[in-house]
């Protein structure tokens, strides 16, 4: 029931935001450049150079799309979950507390949008990476499937470190300064080898936020052959532990947020 209620609202509000369509498409090319923009500084540095501590070009070109559908995944799914301040400031988070659906899918199904830009250069990036591994026998057809599986956790991944940071909010408020540690620096961080970083900054992206689970953890074993099919099984582990404790947190603010009509 809750699965269908999703459906027909987050249809709803992707009509909605179809309806200004000259804003939709600016918006995806005008993300097109700056993702394309990005990848491109690093391609042409690691061409130069040939690799960074034995991460080939291919290598980081997976890490690299891996990480943007993962997080396209989540921003489409579960858009305003990353905009829960402006609805604590705004005091708009009282209406959605009004409707006859939990707040969360309430929030989730808000100003929902298509980020075809970030999934069509991730899947661009993928096929380019994961043609010339093949060529170079680094990796079989399986890696397809296990590809896709890995790419579902990580948005899992994501939208339970989002959460996490949101609920903050209920408690912090502002969570702006807060989302750009959690969220954006972590994810830019993870989509190049941890093993570039030190050793605190490692341990941070894979215990306190855990992003390194998204993409690096798992790729070590598709892509390099390291730590055996526990890493797989690892990554999916903590991608339900890490949607189970942003979820128990998720209630707790909620059951401590003040109304601005109280």
């Amino acid at each position: 029931m809750s699965v269908r209620l999703y459906m027909l609202l987050i249809k709803a509000s992707l009509r909605s935001r179809m309806q200004y369509k000259f804003n939709f498409f600016f918006s995806t090319v005008m993300a097109s450049f700056v993702h394309i923009s990005e990848f491109l500084m690093v391609a042409l540095v690691m061409m130069r150079f040939g690799n960074i501590k034995g991460w080939t070009l291919y290598e980081v070109c997976y890490l690299y799309g891996v990480m943007m559908i993962s997080k396209a995944i989540y921003r489409t799914l579960a858009s305003d979950v990353h905009h829960l301040e402006k609805y604590l400031v705004s005091g708009d988070l009282d209406a959605l507390l009004t409707r006859p659906v939990p707040v969360l899918l309430a929030l989730m199904t808000q100003n929902s949008r298509l980020l075809f830009a970030e999934v069509g250069q991730g899947i661009i990036l993928l096929f380019i990476a994961m043609k010339a591994l093949m060529a170079d026998g680094q990796i079989g057809w399986s890696a397809v499937p296990l590809t896709v599986l890995i790419i579902l956790t990580g948005a899992i991944i994501l939208f339970a470190i989002g959460l996490a940071t949101a609920a903050a909010g209920f408690w912090l408020t502002r969570i702006e300064s807060l989302q750009n540690m959690t969220e954006d620096a972590s994810q830019t961080a993870a989509r190049y080898p941890l093993s570039l970083y030190p050793k605190w900054l490692q341990g941070a992206l894979l215990v306190l936020v855990p992003v390194g689970f998204v993409n690096y953890i798992p790729t070590l074993y598709l892509l390099r052959h390291q730590g055996g099919i526990g890493m797989l099984i690892g990554t999916i582990t903590v991608s339900f532990v890490a949607l189970w404790l942003a979820m128990r947190f998720w209630k707790l603010g909620l059951s401590r947020y003040q109304s601005t009509g109280s």
